[in-house]
Protein backbone atom coordinates (compact mmCIF):
# COMPACT_ATOMS: atom_id res chain seq x y z
CA UNK A 1 0.00 0.00 0.00
CA UNK A 2 1.47 3.62 -0.84
CA UNK A 3 2.02 5.24 2.06
CA UNK A 4 1.12 8.57 0.88
CA UNK A 5 -2.42 7.52 -0.52
CA UNK A 6 -3.10 5.96 3.41
CA UNK A 7 -2.14 9.33 5.12
CA UNK A 8 -4.27 12.89 5.15
CA UNK A 9 -1.99 15.65 3.69
CA UNK A 10 -2.10 17.30 6.69
CA UNK A 11 -0.29 14.66 8.56
CA UNK A 12 2.03 14.01 5.77
CA UNK A 13 2.83 17.86 6.57
CA UNK A 14 3.38 17.73 10.06
CA UNK A 15 6.04 15.07 9.29
CA UNK A 16 7.95 16.75 7.15
CA UNK A 17 7.56 20.20 9.38
CA UNK A 18 9.77 18.54 11.88
CA UNK A 19 12.79 17.74 9.70
CA UNK A 20 14.62 21.03 7.45
CA UNK A 21 14.21 23.42 5.08
CA UNK A 22 16.46 21.55 2.83
CA UNK A 23 14.28 18.10 3.33
CA UNK A 24 11.26 19.69 2.83
CA UNK A 25 12.24 20.97 -0.77
CA UNK A 26 13.59 17.90 -1.15
CA UNK A 27 10.56 15.95 -0.41
CA UNK A 28 8.55 18.41 -2.20
CA UNK A 29 9.88 16.73 -5.57
CA UNK A 30 8.69 13.13 -4.55
CA UNK A 31 5.21 13.49 -5.71
CA UNK A 32 2.14 15.95 -6.31
CA UNK A 33 0.95 14.90 -2.85
CA UNK A 34 4.27 15.46 -1.07
CA UNK A 35 4.57 18.73 -2.99
CA UNK A 36 1.40 19.65 -1.34
CA UNK A 37 1.84 19.04 1.59
CA UNK A 38 6.07 20.37 1.98
CA UNK A 39 4.70 23.60 0.11
CA UNK A 40 2.45 23.96 2.97
CA UNK A 41 2.18 27.17 5.44
CA UNK A 42 2.08 24.48 8.17
CA UNK A 43 5.52 23.10 7.09
CA UNK A 44 7.28 26.87 6.59
CA UNK A 45 5.33 28.13 9.41
CA UNK A 46 7.57 25.86 12.18
CA UNK A 47 10.81 26.67 9.84
CA UNK A 48 10.08 30.43 10.30
CA UNK A 49 11.31 32.24 13.99
CA UNK A 50 8.50 31.94 16.40
CA UNK A 51 8.72 35.97 16.53
CA UNK A 52 8.82 36.76 13.08
CA UNK A 53 5.51 38.67 12.86
CA UNK A 54 6.74 40.99 15.64
CA UNK A 55 10.41 41.45 13.66
CA UNK A 56 8.73 41.96 10.29
CA UNK A 57 6.03 44.71 11.68
CA UNK A 58 9.29 46.44 12.97
CA UNK A 59 9.96 47.07 8.69
CA UNK A 60 7.58 49.51 7.68
CA UNK A 61 8.28 48.91 4.32
CA UNK A 62 8.01 45.47 4.92
CA UNK A 63 5.26 44.69 6.99
CA UNK A 64 2.96 43.65 4.20
CA UNK A 65 4.98 40.64 3.59
CA UNK A 66 3.08 38.43 6.12
CA UNK A 67 -0.11 38.73 4.38
CA UNK A 68 0.80 39.36 0.77
CA UNK A 69 3.02 35.79 0.37
CA UNK A 70 2.47 32.18 1.87
CA UNK A 71 5.04 31.03 4.36
CA UNK A 72 7.10 29.24 1.96
CA UNK A 73 7.70 32.74 0.05
CA UNK A 74 8.01 34.65 2.59
CA UNK A 75 10.55 32.23 4.10
CA UNK A 76 12.68 32.32 1.06
CA UNK A 77 12.63 36.35 0.62
CA UNK A 78 13.78 36.89 3.91
CA UNK A 79 16.59 34.61 3.07
CA UNK A 80 17.35 36.48 -0.28
CA UNK A 81 16.43 39.90 0.84
CA UNK A 82 17.15 41.29 4.20
CA UNK A 83 14.64 43.82 5.52
CA UNK A 84 15.63 47.07 7.31
CA UNK A 85 13.91 47.24 11.13
CA UNK A 86 14.77 49.43 14.67
CA UNK A 87 14.26 53.19 11.72
CA UNK A 88 16.60 51.45 9.12
CA UNK A 89 19.63 51.25 11.81
CA UNK A 90 19.80 47.26 11.86
CA UNK A 91 18.93 44.55 9.41
CA UNK A 92 17.06 41.21 9.68
CA UNK A 93 17.81 37.86 7.56
CA UNK A 94 17.32 33.80 7.35
CA UNK A 95 19.66 31.91 6.90
CA UNK A 96 18.54 29.83 3.78
CA UNK A 97 19.84 26.05 4.94
CA UNK A 98 18.48 26.06 8.66
CA UNK A 99 16.19 29.32 9.48
CA UNK A 100 18.53 30.57 12.10
CA UNK A 101 18.32 34.44 12.39
CA UNK A 102 20.93 36.93 11.38
CA UNK A 103 21.77 40.44 11.95
CA UNK A 104 23.12 43.14 10.63
CA UNK A 105 23.70 46.10 12.88
CA UNK A 106 24.50 49.29 10.24
CA UNK A 107 26.56 52.09 10.17
CA UNK A 108 23.99 54.70 12.05
CA UNK A 109 23.47 51.82 14.55
CA UNK A 110 27.40 51.07 15.43
CA UNK A 111 29.01 53.06 18.09
CA UNK A 112 31.53 54.55 16.07
CA UNK A 113 34.16 56.59 18.12
CA UNK A 114 34.32 60.99 16.88
CA UNK A 115 31.24 59.22 14.40
CA UNK A 116 29.85 62.55 14.89
CA UNK A 117 32.63 64.61 14.40
CA UNK A 118 32.62 65.53 10.61
CA UNK A 119 36.06 66.51 10.52
CA UNK A 120 36.60 62.54 11.15
CA UNK A 121 33.87 60.42 9.66
CA UNK A 122 31.61 61.24 6.64
CA UNK A 123 27.95 60.01 6.08
CA UNK A 124 27.02 59.09 2.56
CA UNK A 125 24.67 56.93 0.69
CA UNK A 126 25.60 54.19 -1.46
CA UNK A 127 23.49 52.38 -3.94
CA UNK A 128 25.21 49.10 -2.56
CA UNK A 129 24.24 49.67 0.53
CA UNK A 130 21.40 47.77 2.00
CA UNK A 131 21.18 50.72 4.70
CA UNK A 132 20.59 54.69 3.94
CA UNK A 133 23.55 55.47 5.19
CA UNK A 134 27.27 54.06 5.49
CA UNK A 135 30.34 55.80 7.18
CA UNK A 136 33.83 56.78 5.85
CA UNK A 137 36.79 57.27 8.02
CA UNK A 138 37.52 60.47 5.17
CA UNK A 139 39.44 63.23 7.19
CA UNK A 140 41.39 61.16 10.07
CA UNK A 141 44.49 62.53 10.70
CA UNK A 142 47.06 62.28 13.28
CA UNK A 143 44.76 60.27 15.65
CA UNK A 144 45.67 58.06 18.61
CA UNK A 145 42.65 55.45 18.54
CA UNK A 146 40.13 54.03 16.62
CA UNK A 147 36.67 52.20 18.15
CA UNK A 148 33.51 50.69 16.11
CA UNK A 149 31.34 48.78 18.65
CA UNK A 150 28.19 47.16 17.70
CA UNK A 151 25.67 45.75 20.54
CA UNK A 152 22.96 42.52 20.23
CA UNK A 153 20.99 41.52 22.79
CA UNK A 154 21.51 37.61 22.62
CA UNK A 155 17.48 37.12 23.41
CA UNK A 156 17.05 38.17 19.81
CA UNK A 157 19.50 35.32 18.28
CA UNK A 158 19.12 32.05 17.78
CA UNK A 159 19.44 29.52 20.35
CA UNK A 160 21.78 26.39 20.55
CA UNK A 161 23.92 28.39 17.80
CA UNK A 162 27.25 29.65 17.38
CA UNK A 163 27.60 32.86 15.81
CA UNK A 164 30.28 34.83 14.00
CA UNK A 165 30.50 38.49 13.60
CA UNK A 166 31.77 40.11 10.78
CA UNK A 167 32.85 43.79 9.82
CA UNK A 168 31.63 44.62 6.46
CA UNK A 169 33.52 47.08 4.73
CA UNK A 170 34.82 48.27 1.53
CA UNK A 171 37.32 50.77 0.59
CA UNK A 172 37.19 54.49 -1.15
CA UNK A 173 39.04 55.52 -4.25
CA UNK A 174 41.36 57.02 -1.78
CA UNK A 175 43.68 54.77 0.61
CA UNK A 176 45.84 55.58 3.11
CA UNK A 177 47.65 54.15 6.16
CA UNK A 178 44.54 51.23 6.38
CA UNK A 179 46.50 47.96 5.01
CA UNK A 180 49.17 48.11 7.56
CA UNK A 181 46.77 48.85 10.66
CA UNK A 182 47.20 46.46 13.27
CA UNK A 183 43.19 46.29 14.89
CA UNK A 184 42.21 44.50 17.59
CA UNK A 185 38.94 42.52 17.67
CA UNK A 186 36.58 40.89 20.28
CA UNK A 187 32.94 39.36 20.64
CA UNK A 188 32.29 38.46 24.15
CA UNK A 189 29.32 38.98 26.34
CA UNK A 190 29.86 42.91 27.76
CA UNK A 191 30.76 43.05 31.81
CA UNK A 192 32.27 39.72 30.96
CA UNK A 193 36.13 40.81 29.49
CA UNK A 194 37.55 37.51 29.41
CA UNK A 195 37.34 36.63 25.99
CA UNK A 196 40.67 36.35 23.62
CA UNK A 197 41.50 39.41 21.56
CA UNK A 198 42.44 38.84 17.89
CA UNK A 199 44.58 41.18 15.84
CA UNK A 200 43.15 41.52 12.48
CA UNK A 201 44.36 43.40 8.78
CA UNK A 202 42.06 45.22 6.76
CA UNK A 203 44.22 43.97 3.63
CA UNK A 204 43.54 40.66 1.77
CA UNK A 205 47.48 40.09 1.29
CA UNK A 206 48.12 39.82 5.02
CA UNK A 207 44.43 37.24 5.91
CA UNK A 208 43.79 33.92 5.55
CA UNK A 209 40.53 32.99 2.90
CA UNK A 210 38.58 31.63 6.17
CA UNK A 211 39.31 34.66 8.08
CA UNK A 212 38.64 37.72 5.03
CA UNK A 213 36.87 37.00 1.57
CA UNK A 214 34.35 39.32 -0.55
CA UNK A 215 31.09 39.19 -0.22
CA UNK A 216 28.33 38.24 -3.22
CA UNK A 217 27.04 41.73 -2.35
CA UNK A 218 29.85 43.86 -3.16
CA UNK A 219 31.35 44.02 0.23
CA UNK A 220 34.30 42.71 1.51
CA UNK A 221 33.94 41.19 5.19
CA UNK A 222 36.80 40.12 8.11
CA UNK A 223 35.81 37.83 10.84
CA UNK A 224 36.02 39.67 13.96
CA UNK A 225 34.87 36.52 16.28
CA UNK A 226 32.63 33.78 17.70
CA UNK A 227 30.41 33.71 20.20
CA UNK A 228 27.40 30.07 21.20
CA UNK A 229 24.08 31.29 21.87
CA UNK A 230 23.09 28.97 24.25
CA UNK A 231 19.53 30.00 25.19
CA UNK A 232 19.37 33.53 24.96
CA UNK A 233 19.85 34.74 28.56
CA UNK A 234 23.85 35.95 28.43
CA UNK A 235 22.63 39.63 28.13
CA UNK A 236 24.53 41.85 25.49
CA UNK A 237 26.96 40.36 22.79
CA UNK A 238 29.76 43.36 22.13
CA UNK A 239 31.44 43.03 18.84
CA UNK A 240 34.20 45.71 18.86
CA UNK A 241 37.14 46.24 16.65
CA UNK A 242 39.59 49.13 17.90
CA UNK A 243 43.23 50.25 17.99
CA UNK A 244 44.71 52.84 20.42
CA UNK A 245 48.10 52.39 20.01
CA UNK A 246 49.34 54.21 16.90
CA UNK A 247 50.00 57.81 15.72
CA UNK A 248 49.64 58.35 12.05
CA UNK A 249 46.74 59.21 9.60
CA UNK A 250 44.09 57.07 8.00
CA UNK A 251 41.23 57.52 5.38
CA UNK A 252 39.44 55.49 3.13
CA UNK A 253 37.51 52.86 5.40
CA UNK A 254 33.31 52.51 4.27
CA UNK A 255 32.14 50.57 6.56
CA UNK A 256 28.16 49.30 5.90
CA UNK A 257 27.93 47.29 9.34
CA UNK A 258 28.63 44.74 11.60
CA UNK A 259 26.67 41.47 11.05
CA UNK A 260 26.51 38.42 13.12
CA UNK A 261 25.18 35.32 11.26
CA UNK A 262 25.72 31.02 12.18
CA UNK A 263 29.03 30.62 11.13
CA UNK A 264 29.24 27.24 8.67
CA UNK A 265 30.92 24.32 9.81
Amino acid sequence: MDITNALPVECISHIISLTTPRDACRLAVVSPIFKSAADSDLVWEKFLPTAYKLIISNSVSSSSLITSLSKKDLYFHLCRQPILINNGTMSFALEKETGKKCYMVGARGLCIELGSAPNFWEWTSLPESRFPEVAELAYLLYFWFFEVNARIETRILSHKTNYAAYLVFKFGKSIHGLQRTDFVSGVYIEGINDKERQRRFLDPSRNTPQLFHNRKDGWMEIEMGEFFNKNGDDGTLLCTLFDFDRFGSSNGLIIQGIEVRPKKG
